[in-house]
Formats: C-alpha cells, sequence, structure tokens
C-alpha cells in the first residue's frame, strides 16, 4: 500500500509461502484480536455514536474472518493453536501518548496504519499464491483491510481536526516504518 513508508520485502513472502500453515495460525490470531480491539474501542467510547456503530460492524466482520482462517486451518488438517505476543503490535502501542484525546486520537490512527499493513501484505500473499480458493481469499481480505484502514482514518477526521490527524498520522508512518525494518522476516503477518 503506497500510503505505508516501509515496503515488505519479497523475503517475507518467501517465508509465508514456505510455512502456509504457521502463517495460517498468526492470521487467525491477528484477526481474533482485531475484532477484540474492536469491542474494546466501542467499550471505551460509548458516547461516540458514529464510533459505536463502525466498530460493531468491524467486530463483527473480523471475527467473520477468523471464522473462515479457521476453516482454511482445519481443511488443511491443522488445528488452530495458542496466541502469540505480536511484537510489531507490541511495539507500535508504545508510541500511544498520555492525554484522553492525544491517546483516542492515536488508538485510532494507529488502528488504520495497522488495517494498512494488512492490506499490503495480504495483497503481496494473494498476488504470490497460484489461482483458487486461497488466492481469491486474500485478494478479498486485502480489499477489506483497505477499507478498514480508510474508516479509520475517517473516524479519526470526524473527531478532529484534519491538520491534527494530519500531522500525527505522518508521524505514526516513520515509527510504523521503523518498527517494520526492524521486525524479523517470519511466517507471521507482522
Amino acid at each position: 500500500m503506497s500510503f505505508l513508508r516501509f515496503k515488505t520485502s519479497n523475503d517475507w513472502v518467501t517465508a509465508v509461502l514456505e510455512d502456509f500453515d504457521t502463517f495460517l495460525q498468526d492470521h487467525a490470531a491477528a484477526e481474533k484480536k482485531a475484532s477484540g480491539m474492536a469491542v474494546s474501542m466501542l467499550s471505551h467510547y460509548p458516547d461516540r455514536v458514529e464510533l459505536v456503530t463502525a466498530m460493531t460492524d468491524l467486530a463483527i466482520e473480523e471475527m467473520s474472518h477468523f471464522k473462515e482462517v479457521v476453516k482454511l486451518i482445519y481443511e488443511r488438517g491443522c488445528i488452530l493453536g495458542d496466541d502469540q505476543k505480536d511484537p510489531y503490535i507490541n511495539d507500535f502501542r508504545k508510541s500511544f501518548r498520555k492525554g484522553t484525546n492525544e491517546y483516542f486520537l492515536d488508538r485510532l490512527l494507529v488502528g488504520g496504519i495497522i488495517e494498512a499493513r494488512g492490506c499490503e501484505r495480504f495483497a503481496l500473499v494473494g498476488e504470490s499464491l497460484p489461482a483458487g480458493k486461497l488466492k481469491a481469499f486474500y485478494e478479498a481480505i486485502a480489499a477489506s483491510e483497505g477499507r478498514h484502514h480508510e474508516l479509520f482514518v475517517e473516524l479519526a477526521e470526524k473527531y478532529f481536526e484534519k491538520s491534527v490527524v494530519d500531522t500525527r498520522l505522518d508521524q505514526l508512518l516513520d515509527i510504523e516504518a521503523a518498527i517494520v525494518e526492524r521486525l524479523p522476516i517470519r511466517a507471521a503477518l507482522h
């Protein structure tokens, strides 16, 4: 996704394709966590009607994706594994600022950037798979992540001045690029 400032390498795609079962395990965990994050957002900001509506829909969609990935895992003769800590998410959360409004804005924008990274990486997986069910699934998931990215940025612009959003987004994109550049290459979304 051109919005991002660090392009995922072909080495990452190779690692995913060489250990696709492990990637699916991580993908399932990421979808489940994304659904939980949406529920957390609507729980913490119940007075923000547009956010509650959007996060309710997002939580359901992410859980639907989780269900689809679990089905793929079972079709491949595997079982759902334990969730692993995600160093990307943990490092990125360290960029959250203190203060009610600052923290809220950062949660929205970090959520949008995470979805943009998912869009980029799922698209790379989709492009690299042979024609068939998995390829179509990952192409669809990439498009969905792209819409989620836009949703978070639009919500940020609803609750904050565009100039404030743009300034902080610029800073967070640099932080995210530095995090991704340091990540080890492994068969995981991040």
